[in-house]
């Protein structure tokens, strides 16, 4: 095991500029969508950004990240080109996937973004086949696997948890427990106390965290990227969370207790991790407005790009659907 650290001042300014430029993002792309300038489903990760943003420090470029349909969150910390990304987002040619795949399946390889699934739990096992790839070619990349708390009773957790422990493969599995899957509370649907007690079973470290407190992630992804990587096999991180914006876009959160969600938006971890940076003097109130303005900035460029760039063309329609091989 690594020993216990703390992350340089470098890295904590780091986990904020993401953070924000994924609040910034999510912001600007509902108020797209209700404008009419995209039509997208939309599922928005506001209020659980520290979690993807505290791992993705702790990575190489060479490691990968599988992601869900609410994942815009894990694409940004991976660091996906902003201009491509919102053209994809928007459908168009210049996207990552030439506006084929949308903001469901939003995939970039050389961001090591090679997955994002728009079915509950279907990315467990692909992030199994990418850690075994990396094993089996012994390039000590690890692969992060991003899912909700509704994931974890679909049967491919358990398969992909257990065949991971089996074979200790390097990935880590992190489930962004925001209480809700879908319109159902946690309790409600599933059994156990938490989604890191489920970790027993398959012999393999379980690590209930605050997702919303940037130290404590930070800390707990770096424990587990480091023994992933170093041969150890796979972690299961519990984040704890809270989705602020309903399952989806137009979802009004009805079943939510509105004192319960009063009391996540008070605790809001940008402001909070904001006030942190500044009283312990990682940076100034300047500094962080700059960071701010910045994302804010080139998001903005990037969203003159997206709208424009073209569709696709129809040739398009057959292209990109079935590898192209001559037959002997």
């Amino acid at each position: 095991m690594p020993e216990t650290s703390t992350p340089s001042r470098a890295e904590l300014i780091e986990i904020y500029r993401i953070a924000t430029l994924i609040k910034c993002a999510d912001d600007r792309f509902i108020e797209l969508i209700k404008a009419g300038q995209i039509a997208s489903p939309y599922y928005s990760p506001r209020g659980q950004e520290l979690i993807p943003a505290a791992i993705s420090v702790n990575l190489l470029p060479t490691d990968t990240v599988v992601t869900t349909y609410r994942g815009i969150h894990d694409q940004l910390a991976k660091g996906i080109p902003l201009k491509p990304f919102v053209a994809e987002f928007m459908g168009k040619a210049t996207g990552t996937c030439k506006g084929k795949g949308g903001p469901m399946h939003i995939t970039h390889v050389a961001s090591g973004l090679p997955v994002t699934t728009g079915v509950v739990g279907s990315g467990l096992p692909i992030a199994n086949g990418l850690a075994w790839a990396a094993q089996l070619k012994k390039t000590r990349q690890v692969t992060v696997c991003n899912f909700g708390d509704g994931a974890t009773n679909i049967g491919a957790f358990h398969e992909a948890l257990n065949l991971a422990s089996v074979w200790k493969l390097p990935v880590v599995f992190v489930c962004q427990n925001n209480r809700y899957a879908e319109h159902t509370k946690y309790e409600l649907g599933t059994s156990s106390r938490t989604i890191a007690d489920r970790s027993i079973a398959y012999g393999m470290p379980g690590v209930e965290v605050d997702g919303n407190d940037a130290l404590a992630m930070w800390s707990a992804a770096k424990e587990a990227i480091a023994r992933a990587r170093a041969g150890a096999g796979p972690t299961l991180l519990d984040a704890q969370t809270f989705r602020f914006r309903g399952h989806l876009l137009g979802d009004d959160s009805h079943y939510i207790p509105k004192d319960e969600m009063a009391a996540a938006q008070a605790a809001d971890p940008l402001p909070r991790l904001r006030a942190w940076l500044i009283a312990e003097g990682h940076a100034s109130d300047a500094a962080l407005v700059d960071i701010e303005q910045t994302n804010q900035a080139r998001f903005e460029e990037a969203v003159r790009f997206g709208l424009d760039s073209p569709f696709p063309d129809a040739s398009e329609l057959g292209i990109d659907v079935l590898a192209m091989e001559t037959l002997a």
